[in-house]
């Protein structure tokens, strides 16, 4: 099963928590361009889509950003999860392969 996922670039200055409010996800990407990590924010519906679908460290997801024109492969590296809510907090992504 193939899962499909779109970020969006994270804006210079935002906090994470103003971002949770909003309705995003904070989110970084390791492992694209060798040692650089991209900070990202994904949309909080898709990350719970994706958390009922997929494994941490073992279900291929195709990452889409299309403000740097990357897509690519990669794995869920990491879920934080809010310890009293038990939402996800902040979510981190591996590049496998680039696509």
């Amino acid at each position: 099963m193939a899962l499909t996922v779109e970020t969006k670039k994270r804006p210079e200055g935002s906090k994470p928590k103003a971002l949770r409010r909003s309705g995003f996800i904070p989110a970084n990407l390791y492992g694209h361009n060798g040692r650089e990590s991209i900070s990202l924010v994904v949309d909080a519906k898709v990350v719970e889509r994706l958390l009922k679908a997929a494994a941490v460290k073992k279900t291929e997801i195709e990452l889409n950003i299309p403000e740097l024109e990357w897509t690519g492969k990669t794995v869920l590296q990491e879920v934080q999860i809010h310890p009293a809510k038990g939402t996800p907090y902040h979510i981190s992504f591996l590049a496998t392969a680039k696509g």
